[in-house]
């Protein structure tokens, strides 16, 4: 089981949180190879879909080998769907967990009865993971929430009912569901969550920096992190966040860059780069710089331009020649 032999050897867990159109496999192989983060979190994906074996949401759980430890998140609010969807997950790409979305605040999720939905129908939710733990086994099973609805208390109630149906290991959110990403989020309340939980608990919400990570663990007393707009344009994020990390020069950065874009072009199969432009506009942040560099607004319009890779070599050679 990924959770205790990870906490077994150094007693706190580093993972990439599920991000939707963010978190595919050249990301995860990215931050996979650069190092520091001990398991990587697959973007979520329908389980309805998944039943009906549309080729697009089964070919997003596809993944490479350097990628292991994964877990795949799925997202629906039928128990049996969501058993079925976790078995063909299973046999298809074998991931080390399955992992239930019940946090996603965005109205598209919620208003299907997924999501953070599911913590307003907590018999529901526990009927829905009871049903993939049957399905998975053995197989670690997560489940990652919010504080609550609008209540930022309901967490008290909902922990022990998801302990209760099978969850090895919850993340928690510190905000509400009709908070969204507004506010902060409230490490506070996840230490109380800490103490209510019997399972690994991660905590989630405000982490943008690597100095972050220790702040949040000492004031929640969480057995890890789950990273996640923090390491967007920033995949060298948990290897930074390691006491004695070296801070990465221009260069590199310029180099990872052009790495992810190779594995972009393998992954997806074809030629041009526009998908890719969503990771580019995150690298180029001045947060993820951490440089002054000349002409910077031009080079940031000429990179939402770029098709191919020749295009962005040539681009990129003007922040940091090759030679």
């Amino acid at each position: 089981m990924w959770i205790q032999d990870i906490l077994a050897k150094k007693k706190t867990i580093f993972a990439l949180s599920p991000m939707a159109d963010m978190t595919d496999s050249p990301f995860c192989q990215i931050v996979r190879m650069i190092g520091g983060a001990d398991v990587v979190f697959r973007e979520m994906v329908s389980s309805e879909a998944i039943v009906r074996e549309n080729a697009k949401t089964m070919g997003m759980t596809d993944f490479v080998e350097s990628e292991r430890p994964i877990v795949q998140q799925l997202f629906g609010a039928d128990p049996l769907t969501m058993a079925n969807a976790a078995e063909i997950v299973m046999r298809h790409a074998g991931p080390e967990g399955i992992d239930i979305n019940m946090g996603c605040p965005v109205y598209k999720i919620t208003s299907n009865f997924n999501g953070c939905a599911l913590m307003k129908e907590p018999s529901r939710a526990a009927g829905i993971i009871r049903e993939v733990k049957r399905a998975i086994g053995a197989t670690p099973l997560s489940v990652k929430i919010r504080l609550g609805w609008s209540d930022p208390d309901e967490f008290r109630t909902f922990i022990p009912i998801i302990e209760e149906a099978g969850a090895d290991l919850i993340t928690l959110h510190g905000r509400t569901k009709v908070q969204g990403y507004a506010g902060v989020s409230d490490w506070d309340r996840i230490q109380e969550a800490k103490k209510i939980a019997t399972v690994p608990l991660l905590a989630n919400g405000d982490i943008h920096e690597p100095s972050e990570v220790w702040e949040a663990l000492d004031q929640t007393h969480a057995d890890g992190v789950l990273i996640a707009r923090g390491a967007l344009g920033n995949p060298w994020f948990f290897s930074l966040a390691h006491p004695l990390a070296q801070q990465v020069d221009l260069k590199e950065k310029m180099r990872i860059i052009r790495e992810h874009a190779r594995l972009h072009l393998v992954h997806y199969g074809r030629g041009n780069l526009i998908t890719f432009r969503k990771h580019l506009a995150w690298y180029f942040k001045a947060s993820r710089l951490g440089c002054e560099i000349p002409h910077i607004k031009e080079i940031r319009a000429c990179l939402m331009q770029v098709n191919n890779f020749s295009e962005l070599e040539s681009v990129l050679e003007r922040v940091a020649p090759l030679q």
